[in-house]
């Protein structure tokens, strides 16, 4: 079974306890190691929009907020993540793919819903060995809407 880091547990501060419940689960039953990135978990509304105008999100945190920012309750509903293979982060459409797997099953079986960016449709899908693969395969978010 993979732990966290300590640094990807500080990362998550501040998310939306079902997210910390589903990642510690998806932890637990994932067939890759994963982590938290630095901006993976609530960002400030500064940072989001430098993300925004470095070309790294599609929100700017002003007009379109992202899930990473802080909800009405407070909490973030976003977490991104990055697989651990080999002792390094791995950013590898394959590895992303089974973690995001892990993701969504541990939100079914807390009775969660959850969106996985992987799933999310391109205008040009990109196929890595035949599959297509969603625009932000690092991602997941809360689905209350």
């Amino acid at each position: 079974m993979f732990k966290l880091s300590e640094k990807s547990k500080q990362r998550r501060k501040g998310v939306d306890h079902r997210l910390i419940e589903i990642c510690d689960l998806a932890l637990q039953i994932s067939v890759i190691d994963f982590g938290i990135p630095g901006d993976g978990g609530v960002r400030t509304t500064a940072r989001q929009n430098e993300l925004f105008t470095e070309g790294k999100s599609k929100a700017d945190g002003y007009v379109k907020r992202s899930r990473h920012q802080p909800a009405l309750d407070g909490s973030g509903k976003a977490l991104d993540f990055y697989a651990f293979v080999d002792g390094k982060a791995s950013w590898d459409h394959a590895h992303l793919a089974m973690v995001g797997a892990a993701f969504l099953q541990a939100a079914s079986m807390l009775g969660y819903k959850l969106k996985w960016g992987g799933l999310w449709r391109r205008r040009k899908p990109k196929f890595i060995n035949g599959i297509p693969y969603g625009w932000d395969m690092p991602h997941v978010q809360l689905d209350e809407g």
